[in-house]
C-alpha cells in the first residue's frame, strides 16, 4: 500500500523521484569516500553526510531534473546523435555551474567565510572539471539514448555515486591531480 501511494506520488511529480534517491545516494557518496580512507562506523563524520544529503536532495536532484527537462524540450528525440548533442551541452552549460555550486555550496554548509568558499572553488574547479569532462558525457549519451525520460534523474543518481564518492574525496584532500604533477607545476610557475 505505501509502496504504490510512493509510485504513484512520484509518477506525478517526478523531480521527487530524483530528490528521493539523491537523498540517500549523495550521503552514501559520502560514507564510501570515508570509508575508502579508512574510517568505521564510530568514525564517520555524521554532520559531512547530511551535509550531502541536504546538497543531494534539495540542490543537486532539482538542478538535475531542471537540466533533464531542457535538454529534452531542446532535442526531443533519443537517438543517439542527439543525445551525443545533449551530453556535451551538458558538459559545457550545466556541468561547470553545477561543481562551481557544489563547492561553494557545500563550503557555505560547513559554515565557510564566502572568501574561503570562493578560494576553495577557484582550487578544485578546473582538476574537477577535466575528470567530469570524460566521466559524464559517456554516461549521458546512454541515459539519453537509451533510458526513458521518467528515469533518467535515477538512472544519472546511480553514475552520480561514484561522482559524489569523487567530488567527496576532492572537497576533503584537494585536488584529484597525483601530487608529482602538481609540484611539477608550481615549478614551472
Amino acid at each position: 500500500m505505501w509502496w504504490r501511494f510512493i509510485v504513484d506520488v512520484t509518477n506525478e511529480y517526478k523531480i521527487l523521484r530524483g530528490m528521493l534517491s539523491y537523498s540517500a545516494l549523495w550521503p552514501l557518496g559520502s560514507l564510501l569516500q570515508q570509508t575508502i580512507e579508512g574510517k568505521r562506523w564510530n568514525t564517520y563524520d555524521w554532520q559531512r553526510c547530511l551535509r550531502y544529503s541536504l546538497y543531494g536532495t534539495f540542490v543537486s536532484a532539482p538542478m538535475l531534473y531542471s537540466w533533464m527537462r531542457i535538454a529534452n524540450i531542446m532535442w526531443p528525440r533519443t537517438d543517439f546523435r542527439s543525445s551525443l548533442a545533449k551530453a556535451f551541452t551538458e558538459q559545457v552549460a550545466y556541468d561547470p555551474f553545477a561543481i562551481v555550486f557544489f563547492f561553494y555550496g557545500m563550503s557555505i554548509l560547513e559554515r565557510k567565510k564566502q572568501n574561503q568558499a570562493a578560494e576553495e572553488v577557484i582550487n578544485k574547479f578546473w582538476d574537477t572539471y577535466k575528470v567530469g569532462f570524460f566521466y559524464w558525457p559517456m554516461v549521458q549519451t546512454v541515459n539519453f539514448s537509451i533510458v526513458r525520460p521518467k528515469n533518467q534523474i535515477v538512472f544519472a543518481g546511480f553514475f552520480s555515486l561514484i561522482w559524489t564518492t569523487f567530488l567527496a574525496y576532492v572537497k576533503t584532500h584537494g585536488s584529484p591531480q597525483p601530487e608529482s604533477s602538481r609540484m611539477l607545476v608550481a615549478s614551472n610557475n
